[in-house]
């Protein structure tokens, strides 16, 4: 059977006006895999404003990808203007329908939207003569009528899937030289787990409960990397790769000898210094915190469940162990004011020493997320939830957005000038080069 799937570009969240490209779709990948492992021809089509028309003539089955809900607005372009044949089985997965499998059917009009994990759930939809009401995690119309199956249970073990399908992607899609911390080092990117169990309010992982694959197949995939594509290094894509400290050690003692070099995210509060330690000789060599803030307000109001001690605790023990250390910032989140970001900008001064990189982003009330979902609570506007919603998916972006989301006019003028202190902090501590890289102070 010939396959199309299609996802729309992404670019970095913190190089976004570079137009710098992100990890590779790694959900697509897996998907793709799958696929061909059961012999079907697979190709991987890519998306983008001002190119959404495609000739899918030749496909007996297409997949949209819809990673974001910001991208809803290009996939259903695609969906619109591609050619398709009428027996072609036209499929959506990704986040968005993830989140809103009915939103999504009733939005791009497929033949059927898959919800939760993607890899079995399209194997049986290729059977065509399986009764769709006995395939589970997906949205299908019936009679005029909308029918949602039973959610799939996530696979027992990720490590029995197929390698992701790189070679259907372009070399530079997957090899990277400038993206491991700051180095030049020929890195690659690599998915370890799956599935984030913590509550914070402005993140909208749909999976809670984590998946680790295991140490043999981290190997496995590495030294595929090597050999194919000649990499030193990985970075981990994973929502959160320090939560299960035994998984982790595991990864680490199985990659220990394989001297390549590695980056990956971790909240502070998971971290321990014996793991930190076992981390830096298996080849890590940076750590990206998710510090969001410097205000217990602030981080309370999140649910995020550290405190800034955590913070300096985790900061001052990577950097004890020579790992870089990179913090994720999040401002503006509703009660944002000067006061909160004077505690953010302070501890951020204080941790300068042991700090290489800081990304600073506006707050999003990302779809999907419990702030998104609770627009009362937070005096949220300009989302689906309002009267006057202009169906506009794209303006929830994550690119230097500066949208007034919440509150009065008062409460943006705060938010926009305490932001520009804050960003005005970053820059001066953590100067760009010439080619727009953190550089350490």
């Amino acid at each position: 059977m010939n396959i199309a799937l299609i996802y729309p570009e992404v670019y970095d969240i913190a190089r976004f006006k570079e137009k710098r490209k992100e990890f590779p779709p790694f959900g697509v990948l897996y998907l793709a895999a799958v696929l061909e492992a059961e012999g079907h021809s697979v190709r991987i089509d890519r998306i983008w404003s001002g190119h959404t028309k495609l000739d899918l003539e030749d496909c007996d089955f297409v997949g949209l990808s819809v990673p974001s809900s910001a991208t809803l607005g290009l996939v259903k372009a695609a969906r619109e203007t591609s050619s398709v044949r009428d027996d072609t089985a036209v499929v959506v997965g990704g986040v968005h329908a993830n989140l809103y499998p009915e939103h999504t059917f009733e939005y791009l009009r497929p033949n059927v939207v898959t919800y939760g994990e993607g890899e079995q759930t399209i194997l049986e939809l290729l059977d065509f003569d399986r009764n769709r009401r006995d395939i589970d995690g997906i949205v299908f119309e019936e009679d005029g009528v909308l029918r949602k199956t039973n959610a799939r249970r996530p696979m027992a073990n990720i490590s029995d899937l197929p390698l992701p399908a790189r070679h259907l992607l372009p070399l530079n899609d997957v090899v990277m030289s400038d993206r491991l911390s700051n180095t030049d080092l020929r890195m690659a990117h690599v998915m370890f787990s799956r599935g984030c169990p913590f509550p914070c309010r402005f993140c909208a992982v749909a999976q809670t409960r984590p998946q680790y694959r295991s140490g043999d197949s981290a190997v496995r995939e590495l030294e595929d990397l090597r050999d194919r594509y000649q990499v030193d290094g990985f970075a981990i894509v994973d929502d959160n790769f320090v939560v299960d400290r035994k998984k982790v050690s595991e990864i680490c003692d199985a990659i220990s000898g394989m001297n390549m070099r590695w980056s990956a995210l971790s909240r502070v509060d998971t971290v321990r210094p014996e793991l930190l330690e076992k981390m830096q000789r298996s080849g890590c060599i940076e750590i990206k915190y998710g510090m969001e803030s410097g205000s217990p307000t602030i981080l309370q109001a999140m649910k995020k469940n550290i405190s800034p001690d955590m913070i300096r605790k985790a900061v001052r023990d990577t950097h004890s162990l020579g790992i870089k250390v990179k913090l994720f910032v999040i401002h503006g989140f509703p009660g944002e004011n000067h006061s909160t970001t004077r505690e953010t900008r302070s501890l951020l001064e204080e941790l300068a020493p042991y700090v290489e990189r800081v990304s600073l982003f506006r707050f999003v009330p990302l779809p999907g997320t419990y702030v998104y979902k609770c627009p009362e609570e937070f005096n949220l506007h300009g989302t689906n939830h309002d009267e006057d919603w202009d169906d506009d998916w794209s303006k929830f972006h994550i690119h230097h957005n500066d949208r007034h989301w919440w509150g009065d006019k008062r409460d943006f003028a705060e938010v926009c000038s305490s932001y520009a202190e804050l960003n005005a902090c970053v820059e001066g501590l953590w100067p760009k080069d010439a080619a727009g890289s953190r550089i350490s102070a």
